[in-house]
């Protein structure tokens, strides 16, 4: 069986995280922060990992409230998945983002304070982290 590597973005209209993964191996991890500028997301930005990793599928979380409904941020989420497919031609699948920065923020709290991570933690860490907690959920919900 050949892995799909898959491209995750956490989408933020300050920073957007990403998160490379593959279906073989089921795992992600951290990969950059882009800026999402005034005008848009830093494509060029964009397109260089896009180019350096040549992954097969695109993820974007799709932001939503507790109590399930659309979140405030769904509809540019959903603009920025559909320029995604529109600009690389290739698959984006959304997940739920629900808790993704709350779980990232947990995770990387305990990498530094058991001396797993060095260096203080920005706010573009935790954007990536998420992206990466986003994947690894929609690897495993792949695999039921």
């Amino acid at each position: 069986m050949k892995a799909l590597l898959i491209l995750a973005f956490d989408f933020g209209l300050k920073r957007i995280g990403l998160a490379t993964g593959d279906t073989l191996t089921r795992t992600a991890a951290p990969l950059v922060t882009v800026a999402h500028l005034a005008g848009g997301p830093d494509w060029p930005a964009i397109d260089k990992v896009i180019k350096d990793y040549g992954p097969g599928q695109l993820l974007v979380g799709t932001p939503y409230n507790d109590d399930g409904s659309p979140g405030r941020m769904a509809a540019a989420a959903d603009g920025f998945a559909a320029a995604l497919a529109g600009r690389y031609g290739l698959p984006v699948a959304r997940v739920d983002e629900r808790y993704t920065s709350t779980a990232a923020q947990s995770l990387l709290r305990e990498q530094r304070a058991s001396g797993q991570r060095r260096r203080v933690v920005r706010k573009g860490d935790l954007d990536s982290a998420a992206a990466a907690i986003m994947l690894t959920s929609w690897l495993e919900q792949q695999r039921a």
